[in-house]
């Protein structure tokens, strides 16, 4: 039998490392998340729905607290030293049996390019790594997006040479390419 799954909590006080902040998803985060959940490439590579509405956001931020409650997910929101979103990282998939969690990400286009995304998974990695008993964690990145894999290999994710589906995405076929962390640890 499983054993059971612990809550999980945003990081109090947030996590930040002086330029972003990972922090809890807010309901009066609605009208600035969905103009930037907009962007035509966000929704290309994740599940936001298109087109994304201020109720989507607000159905999000309870799923998201159901998931973190079941221990099942945590999802924060990436913010600027003015409470500003810039993007989102989160873990999926947890495995409390296993250890193990995937980390996924978007950023909105205006904060692209400035490390932000890249900074995000940082903190949340070292964050889940050292505050839970998760001991691995993995990136899947659809193979034709670019960006995001290069998120990962900057945030110290290997490529692990793998490419399988992935649930959160509804993909069976092989498009995602898996990046983990710590790197010399296989699954």
């Amino acid at each position: 039998m499983a054993a059971p799954m612990p809550a999980l909590h945003a990081p109090d006080p947030p996590l930040t490392d002086g330029t972003i902040t990972l922090r809890d998803l807010r309901h009066d985060d609605a009208a600035l998340v969905s103009a930037a959940l907009a962007d035509p490439e966000i929704p290309r590579w994740t599940r936001v729905p298109v087109p994304y509405t201020e109720a989507d956001w607000h159905e999000w931020v309870e799923d998201a607290g159901a998931q973190a409650t079941l221990g099942i997910g945590l999802h924060l929101l990436i913010v600027d030293a003015e409470d500003r979103p810039l993007g989102s990282v989160g873990v999926n998939e947890i495995d409390w049996d296993r250890g193990t969690g995937d980390i996924g990400y978007w950023v909105a286009r205006e904060a692209r390019g400035r490390g932000v995304c890249t900074r995000g998974v940082c903190l949340l990695t070292a964050w889940l790594l050292a505050g839970t008993d998760l001991r691995l964690i993995e990136i899947l990145v659809h193979h034709e997006n670019a960006p995001s894999r290069a998120v990962a290999r900057a945030a110290g994710y290997a490529e692990t040479g793998e490419q399988r589906g992935c649930a959160r995405m509804g993909h069976d076929a092989a498009d995602f390419v898996v990046h983990r962390y710590p790197a010399e640890t296989g699954a």
